[in-house]
C-alpha cells in the first residue's frame, strides 16, 4: 500500500480552516460584505469575543478584508478577499457532503 505524503501547504490550510468557526464565517461571508453584528446574527452560537478573534485571524491570513468607512458613526464591513472567494467552491462541496452524510 502506498501512502500519500503530507503536503505542508495542505497541512497549513487545515490549520487555518480547521479552527472552530473559521469555515462557518467564510461560508456566511459568501453572501457578500457584512457588518460584525450581521455576521454574529448569522452564527448565534459564536461569542462576540470569538468572532472578533476569528475575523482577525482570517484577515491576517488574507481571506477576509476589513473595510472602515469614515462615517458617523463609523461603519466597518467584512468581506472575502480574492483568496477567500477561491475557497468557496470547497465550502459548497462540504455543504453538499454534509447534506448527504451528517444528521442534525
Amino acid at each position: 500500500m502506498e501512502y500519500k505524503s503530507l503536503c505542508p501547504k495542505f497541512e497549513k490550510a487545515f490549520q487555518i480552516l480547521g479552527k472552530r468557526w473559521m469555515g462557518v464565517i467564510l461560508y456566511v461571508l459568501e453572501s457578500g460584505p457584512m457588518r460584525f453584528n450581521t455576521i454574529a446574527n448569522q452564527i448565534p452560537e459564536i461569542s462576540k469575543k470569538m468572532l472578533t478573534e476569528r475575523l482577525k485571524e482570517l484577515e491576517e491570513n488574507g481571506l477576509v478584508e476589513r473595510k472602515v468607512y469614515p462615517e458617523t458613526p463609523v461603519r466597518i464591513e467584512y468581506s472575502l478577499t480574492e483568496k477567500g472567494i477561491a475557497i468557496t467552491p470547497a465550502l459548497s462541496e462540504i455543504q453538499y457532503w454534509a447534506d448527504q452524510w451528517i444528521e442534525k
